[in-house]
């Protein structure tokens, strides 16, 4: 069965290994450099956006369900937490729509990260 060939060693698996998840790395590094990040199909985008609105909706109003029944005031936190749901919805349709929804501060990386020379602080922050 073994036909007098013995298996390749160890150490060709690990070395292919390698070149392998290299070329993996510089072709996700090339694709996140083009476009500044992963590309998202239109199909996942629109569902993202969907969901966010139709989420904030509903925790809005389930905020002003239960706040209603709590307190007694009968439609009105109801309709004031649906208003503030579908601004925090909007907000973030906009966040996702503009790329901004993946990074830290709700700022794309790379810009203005390096643009403090000194001229942006305020009095007393030892600037020249």
């Amino acid at each position: 069965m073994n036909q007098g060939t013995e298996p390749a060693p160890p150490d060709d698996f690990d070395a292919r290994l390698a070149r392998a998840r290299e070329r993996r790395r510089e072709r996700n590094a090339g694709a996140a450099g083009r476009s500044g990040r992963l590309a998202q199909s239109g199909f996942g985008l629109a569902l993202r956006i969907g969901v966010e609105l139709v989420a904030a909706l509903a925790v809005g109003i389930g905020i002003g369900l239960l706040l209603d029944r709590w307190l007694g005031t009968t439609p009105w936190l109801m309709v004031l937490f649906f208003l503030l749901g579908g601004a925090a919805g909007i907000f973030n349709v906009i966040r996702v729509a503009t790329g901004m929804g993946g990074t830290v501060g709700y700022r794309r990386a790379g810009k203005g990260a390096a643009k403090d020379n000194g001229k942006d602080r305020g009095p007393g922050a030892g600037g020249t």
